[in-house]
């Protein structure tokens, strides 16, 4: 998706998405909605990207088996910033052992 995409656009496209979705599960808005517990209209606007709630957004995933969808908004941990505090960069000097001084 392109990031020059509107809201509206995007809406459109997720509500694509989940109609595609509900019909390749063979399932009617009606039996959506139930499952859901939203109303027919919530899902049809959804479908229409009118958007709805988020709460039936994701009830709705949910239902269709997609609430997998959810997990792509948050960013992957790819670097620890423990592990990056331990370690240390290369040596840029050697340095001799400090003698003790004598009083």
């Amino acid at each position: 998706m392109d990031q020059a995409n509107t809201t509206a656009e995007l809406l459109m496209h997720l509500g694509e998405q989940l109609r595609a979705q509900r019909l390749r599960m063979n399932l009617t808005l009606d039996e959506v909605a139930q499952s859901a517990g939203v109303s027919i209209n919530a899902v049809r606007r959804l479908e229409a990207g009118d958007g709805s709630s988020l709460s039936s957004f994701v009830s709705v995933l949910k239902v269709l088996g997609r609430a997998d969808w959810l997990s792509t908004l948050k960013p992957a941990v790819t670097i620890n910033p423990l592990d990056m505090l331990r370690q240390r960069g290369p040596r840029q000097r050697a340095r001799k052992p400090q003698q003790p001084k004598e009083d």
